[in-house]
């Protein structure tokens, strides 16, 4: 399966600057600040609720959480927990947060969720499919989300939660999966959400990496291709929208023997089409990426150049990391910057990545 490569196997430079003369000045590299995460187990996934409040999540049954903008992270693990990894994190609150995790049985794919703050956790999910195996899920709202997982015998076995307590089974309502289709838990970046009822997930493993996407919650699905390279180790891995038209799709192949993949795409008529970006200055596979902000409004309208809503972030494990002011078109390498999965913005200036040996970087533009 995708992942149990992922978990086995688990740059620098920057492309030709194309922004005009008079932009380019304007230009500055991010800021980035170490950060103490309270734990040297490898972080996967981060979500920061707001400047102050962030959530990140990884091996070993280990969450983390500050409430202070990063001064100080308190780290725990769930009970019952410890053999896991949590891939993906969502959190509403210093309080409210959901985990996903992975483990080697299919039971150990499951969904936490906290109601104290992490001071104690249920267990909404349970994986019952012996072959199943799940990626990542994305909320609306506390109480309305999705999780998506491989596809077994040709359908997505995909759930949905309508009042954040119980997930209901909507496989019947997603498109047919390709041959070994399924989707990467790189970073719990393979599935967004965005406004009230929009969702895209992206997908690889088949012939074709696609998009998967929802205008009414989950009720209906189409699926869209991508000119990203897409093989059993290869396709999209993560994929986020700023607004309800236009989005960024990242993937590559975790084959370290072909490691000069890594693309990134962007949509325009949200994820019906897809156009490659210039190659972004990183090697291997692009396992997380986020808007540094969200430009437009809920028509697509755009005022990025004021909110820097094209800016994106993108990060690809021991293959570096870079950020682009212009969706892809010119690039900057993040400098000694390699070992960090995930990266999240809660505004331009409040942005972490998260990776190996529990390391934090804040970042802020």
């Amino acid at each position: 399966m995708l992942k149990r490569l992922l978990v086995a196997l688990l740059g620098a430079g920057f492309t030709c600057a194309t922004l005009s003369a008079q932009e380019l000045p304007l230009i500055h590299q991010p800021t980035l600040t170490p950060q103490d995460s309270g734990t040297t187990n490898g972080l996967i996934a981060v979500w920061p609720v707001n400047p102050q409040v962030v959530w990140a999540s990884g091996r070993n049954g280990t969450f983390t959480r500050t409430t202070d903008g990063g001064q100080t992270w308190t780290a725990g693990v769930v009970p019952g927990a410890e053999l896991l990894q949590f891939r993906d994190v969502q959190a509403f609150s210093a309080k409210v947060a959901y985990l996903m995790s992975i483990g080697s049985n299919p039971t150990d794919f499951r969904v936490y969720k906290t109601l104290d703050g992490g001071a104690t956790w249920t267990i909404q999910f349970e994986n019952q499919i012996p072959t199943g195996f799940y990626d990542g899920f994305a909320f609306w709202t506390p109480r309305r989300g999705i999780l998506h997982g491989d596809s077994v015998n040709g359908v997505f076995p995909d759930f949905r939660t309508l009042d954040g307590m119980t997930w209901q089974d909507i496989s019947s309502n997603m498109p047919p999966a390709l041959p070994g289709e399924g989707s990467f838990a790189s970073s719990g970046t393979c599935v967004t959400t965005q406004g009230g009822r929009n969702a895209w997930i992206c997908t690889g493993g088949s012939a074709i990496a696609r998009v998967l996407a929802t205008r009414d919650g989950g009720n209906t699905w189409n699926a869209y291709n991508t000119p990203l390279i897409s093989s059993p180790t290869a396709g999209a891995f993560t994929i986020d929208f700023r607004n309800p038209f236009h989005g960024i799709v990242g993937g590559g192949d975790l084959d370290p023997n072909d490691p000069n993949n890594a693309r990134t795409a962007t949509s325009s008529d949200g994820g019906q089409t897809w156009t490659l970006t210039n190659p972004p200055p990183v090697t291997g596979a692009i396992f997380g990426l986020s808007y540094v902000g969200r430009g437009g409004d809920d028509d697509g309208n755009d005022s990025e150049r004021n909110n820097r809503g094209s800016a994106v972030v993108i990060t690809a494990n021991d293959g570096g990391a870079a950020w682009s002011p212009d969706e892809g078109t010119t690039w900057f390498a993040l400098p000694d910057v390699s070992g960090f999965w995930a990266v999240a913005f809660a505004t331009p200036k409040a942005g972490w990545l998260v990776g190996t040996d529990g390391r934090i970087l804040k970042i802020s533009f």
